[in-house]
């Protein structure tokens, strides 16, 4: 359906663009297959309120701007659900699940296969939609079963539900329900948002979206990222219903409703129990969180025969997977060291079995967490573990906290290598200041180090880097370079010919420059620019490592944190000799000869580089041209001075023409580098 131009009577065009938005949203809710962009629907969208506003006599409720905007209510009134809203029966393992093929079986008196419509059981909250003559006029908790909550206004927020219904046939009064649940990227988000704020978080997403549907302002509710996916439906009047329940959900569908589309028929019990294992293997890659199957007898004729007892129907089960929250106790807190030095707390628990396994270990992230959450040692607290995601601790239960609970105590000293532990203000990571003496950090230091914008040690990858660590043959950086030739051909997937190569890589990587080498040491915070800077400012190593940290913030773009990080690497005595011993196996560079960067020859000269170089990398052209006092942007502006231009360059180079800019090309830039006693 495509935007029609604009009425000249203001009823027709709002009952248009009510018509083009609810078919967009159906068809971007529900069937997850829109036909305009986002900024096309809020196009529509901002239309339809000017006219609205212009003409408010004319908004009904079923507008899709009447999502919100209604006051806060005191409190929710109570809702008399006209059929009772009935739990289900669960299953916990196969046995349970064919018994209750059985029973289904005896009391049908049939020995035939009985088909099931399987669904994904949703974690959220249930729900009841009262639509009359297509218009929604009541949404409602589930409560007791018998007795909810009125929660209308906060439904209406919800953009998965339609506020009117889409095509025909529908009852003249049809109750739908459904499970309104957070998806997964949403709670994470929304915990971020607290989080960052110092606001309680939620402990899951179903905690997240029953907290978001019990608001009594619904604003409040329009904020939160909530769905509601469609299941079965309640009281119906003045119209038929599909035969089989796949079928009822196929027609809420076409009436506007997001149903899941996992949803399958199986024809017997065995593939019912097939397919709860095919969902068990991919539930931790679902948008959403799930505990569950539940399969119903697909037949309605077969429903209404076997009818339902209390509190249930007897022909529908909900077959849960293993929990994935159970509480237990903690019964100590040890530290870890990870590779980039971060220390981080790891609680020790009690046994217990949760998601599948049995779980003694669970993370706890960093001392914000632990004071978020109020942890002591002893507490009683409740563990979550979705799949491979590591186990965490998600709540404490302060209620059955004990008198000798203890207090979570950070270390001052690293537990493997012993150097100063620091926390960086504003940050909630301890890290080992041990840089490159800390085992815990030797693999990574090492990988870097090689790395090509570092020093450049062709061959010398990550795999290779674990194998020598790993057999005991490097402990320090300065290792690499003892590594013998028979030593390396003897390493996995490596030959003679390999091991020359890296023999060669090592050898050339001796002759490097003072801000290659300061950026291959890896100290925190330190990227390529900031090393380029400290040379160019210092000229020696030397005159870096002993520079206060009122000296270091002199450096352009060097502030008080990057300042305490190297003041702080230079204070180590282990440091200065990992520095040293890399020295005495012979890499060296040349010193810079200091001068102001006013005085530099391309001082306040931006250039841009765009296409690919032949001569020399696009990383050395601008290392060159900054080591001349030129800024290198990545993008084309007014302010570009000179527009590097080699072969295959595209948009930049089109916009530095339309600008009017100075291109040059690979052999004028080589000219330019030459003159100004550039090496290439």
């Amino acid at each position: 359906m495509s935007t029609l131009p604009l009425f000249d009577n203001p009823a027709f065009e709002i009952a248009e663009l009510r018509k083009q938005l609810n078919h967009h949203s159906y068809r971007y809710y529900a069937l997850d297959n829109p036909e305009i962009t986002d900024a096309e629907y809020d196009r529509l969208m901002q239309r339809l309120r000017e006219l609205e506003e212009k003409n408010p006599l004319l908004i009904t409720a079923d507008s899709p701007t009447q999502r919100v905007g209604a006051t806060p209510l005191p409190a929710f009134t109570t809702v008399v659900h006209e059929l009772p809203m009935l739990s289900l029966d669960n299953a916990f393992s196969d046995e349970d699940l064919l018994a209750f093929n059985q029973r289904i079986l005896d009391r049908l008196k049939i020995n035939d296969d009985v088909e099931y419509a399987c669904e994904l059981k949703l974690d959220g909250i249930a729900v009841s939609l009262l639509y009359q003559d297509g218009l929604l006029v009541r949404g409602a908790t589930r409560g007791d079963g018998t007795n909810g909550e009125d929660i209308t206004l906060n439904v209406r927020t919800i953009k998965s539900i339609p506020l009117r219904l889409q095509g025909d046939g529908y009852p003249a009064v049809l109750e739908v329900r459904g499970e309104i649940y957070m998806p997964k990227a949403g709670f994470d988000s929304l915990n971020d948002k607290a989080r960052a704020i110092g606001e309680k978080l939620f402990v899951n997403p179903r905690n997240a979206a029953a907290g978001s549907l019990r608001q009594l302002d619904p604003k409040v509710t329009a904020s939160r990222p909530l769905e509601m996916c469609a299941y079965s439906v309640g009281w119906v009047d003045g119209g038929e219903l599909p035969e089989t329940h796949s079928g009822i959900l196929t027609a809420l569908k076409n009436w506007g409703f997001l149903t899941n589309r996992e949803t399958q028929v199986a024809k017997n019990i065995q593939d019912a129990m097939g397919f709860y294992r095919r969902i068990g293997e991919k539930r931790d890659a679902l948008a959403y969180d799930i505990d569950g199957i539940v399969f119903k007898v697909n037949s309605r004729e077969l429903q209404e025969k076997l009818g339902f007892i209390s509190r249930a129907p007897r022909w529908a089960i909900a077959y849960k997977f293993p929990a994935q929250e159970e509480s237990t106790i903690l019964l100590d807190v040890e530290f870890q060291v990870g590779r980039t030095g971060a220390v981080t707390p790891v609680a020790r628990l009690q046994p217990v079995f949760v998601g599948g396994v049995t779980v003694s270990n669970a993370t706890l992230h960093n001392r914000d967490e632990i004071n978020r959450l109020n942890l002591k040692i002893g507490d009683t607290v409740i563990v979550r573990r979705a799949g491979d995601v590591i186990p965490q601790i998600v709540q404490v239960i302060e209620s059955k906290r004990t008198v000798d609970a203890r207090d979570i105590v950070f270390p001052n000293e690293c537990p493997v290598c012993g150097s100063p532990v620091e926390t960086v203000a504003d940050e909630a990571v301890a890290r080992c200041s041990g840089g490159l003496v800390c085992a815990a950090q030797r693999k990574e230091a090492i990988k870097h180090f090689a790395s090509r914008k570092a020093m450049n040690i062709e061959g010398l990858g990550d795999k290779l880097v674990e194998q020598l660590v790993d057999s005991g043959l490097v402990n320090n950086l300065a290792d690499i370079y003892s590594v013998t030739r028979e030593q390396l051909a003897s390493m996995d997937r490596m030959g003679e010919k390999s091991a020359d190569n890296i023999i060669l890589a090592l050898e050339k990587s001796k002759a490097t420059s003072l801000a290659k080498f300061i950026y291959a040491l890896g100290i925190r915070e330190v990227g390529e620019a900031t090393a380029r800077n400290f040379a160019n400012y210092f000229g020696s190593f030397e005159a870096l490592a002993e520079a206060d940290q009122e000296t270091l913030q002199q450096v352009p773009d060097v502030g008080p944190v990057v300042a305490h990080f190297v003041a702080e690497f230079f204070s180590q005595e282990s440091n200065i000799a990992a520095v040293a011993a890399l020295r005495n196996h012979g890499i060296y560079w040349e010193n810079i000869n200091v001068s102001s960067p006013e005085a530099l020859p391309l001082s306040g000269l931006t250039y841009v580089l765009t296409g690919t170089l032949e001569t020399l990398s696009r990383d050395d052209a601008k290392a060159k041209l900054l080591a001349l006092g030129a800024k290198v942007a990545g993008s084309v502006s007014a302010k570009t001075d000179y527009v590097v231009a080699g072969p295959g360059a595209g948009s930049k180079l089109a916009k530095a023409e339309a600008l009017g800019l100075k291109v040059m090309d690979e052999t004028a830039l080589v000219e330019l580098l030459r003159e100004h006693g550039q090496e290439l």
